[in-house]
């Protein structure tokens, strides 16, 4: 007797899924809904969401109906023998694309709403090491802009400070691009790097450090923030360079969220609108994350052995340039090609080998 594979155990998952986006077809179709733009936007947002992995289940369960008619075919003794031989090739064939469809199933369905994430802010912060560690950051924020352009994704610089010697305290950039953030998704903790710094005199190496964080930026109707109750705003002078009109005029913003107690500052510009504007989408970020963070903890604790929790105390990456290799500490990976990194932008060996292991574990706890 021929037997038919059974279904891997998450499978009822997606059939779940599909009821649901069944449901979402139907909803959509009635008038009181279709009226409503809020509404009609958020169903529709979900509805291809679902179908990212809806659509290869139905190719799945028409492969099996297929295999199934073979195999009954393979099992019936008073069968053609012609016949026979056409379903014996159509079952290895079918079985083929089964497994196929399956892996394709594995990673849309632990990765569905991690790809509908078009948009994020990336956050550098110079950590432990002064000037050096400035440059080092300066250095990872060109990697990330060098991995956008690779990538053709926009990128857009939202805020920067600036070290002495030419590197930077802190930068917040915003990346946008279809699934922006599968491709940044593993950079967020603190990278370091070991080196001969251009202020040492004695050729010794040292190691600095620098923070990152990959918050992803969401759309207004995902996160409801109520910008005059929910969020406290304090205006003052920017001080510092850029003339009298940035030292008199009151266009530096301190927004505040209340109920998380999330703050954001900014004072780039000599516009209060626009700083007002680019501060509230920091923090509409922020307070997102935030409240993903915590919805993700029992999958972040189980996360943590494998890919690192995110926090920025973590250690994910060394840039050792006597040795021109990179290591990337939850996977034990080396690089050895410093410029195919830092300058080309190209993470994309250690992104795999990242995807995979987060693919299994995410698994493991459907």
């Amino acid at each position: 007797m021929v037997a038919i594979p059974k279904d891997p155990p998450w499978m009822k998952r997606v059939e779940e899924m599909m009821h649901r986006a069944d449901a979402i077809a139907e909803e959509m179709n009635k008038p009181e809904v279709a009226s409503s733009g809020v509404l009609i936007v958020k169903l529709a947002r979900e509805r291809g969401q679902l179908e990212r992995v809806v659509k290869p289940y139905r190719e799945y369960r028409s492969a099996t109906t297929q295999l199934e008619e073979s195999v009954a075919i393979l099992n019936d003794s008073s069968s053609d023998p012609e016949l026979r031989e056409l379903a014996q090739a159509e079952q290895e064939t079918l079985e083929g694309k089964r497994e196929t469809i399956i892996r394709q199933l594995e990673e849309r369905l632990v990765t569905s709403n991690d790809a509908n994430i078009n948009s994020i802010i990336v956050e550098i912060r110079a950590g432990t090491g002064g000037d050096e560690a400035a440059l080092f950051a300066g250095e990872l924020l060109d990697m990330y802009t060098a991995m956008a352009a690779r990538k053709g994704f926009k990128t857009e610089l939202l805020s920067i400070s600036s070290s002495d010697l030419g590197g930077i305290k802190e930068a917040v950039l915003n990346i946008t691009g279809e699934e922006v953030y599968l491709n940044y998704r593993f950079e967020g903790g603190g990278h370091r790097v070991q080196r001969v710094p251009k202020t040492e005199a004695q050729g010794r190496i040292h190691t600095s450090a620098a923070t990152v964080a990959i918050l992803p930026e969401p759309e207004e109707v995902e996160v409801e923030i109520n910008w005059e109750k929910d969020v406290a705003e304090h205006v003052s002078r920017a001080g510092g360079p850029g003339g009298q009109n940035v030292n008199k005029v009151s266009s530096a913003i301190k927004l505040e969220h209340l109920a998380t107690g999330i703050t954001v500052s900014m004072r780039d510009d000599k516009s209060q609108h626009k700083n007002r504007a680019k501060a509230r989408r920091i923090l509409l970020s922020r307070v997102y994350e935030h409240h993903m963070s915590q919805q993700r903890a029992q999958r972040e604790t189980e996360r943590r052995s494998m890919v690192g929790s995110g926090d920025r105390s973590d250690r994910i990456r060394t840039y050792n340039f006597p040795q021109n290799r990179c290591t990337d500490h939850r996977i034990n990976k080396d690089v050895f090609d410093l410029n195919k990194i830092l300058v080309e932008g190209n993470l994309d060996d250690f992104l795999a080998e990242l995807a995979d292991r987060e693919l299994k574990l995410r698994l493991e706890s459907l």
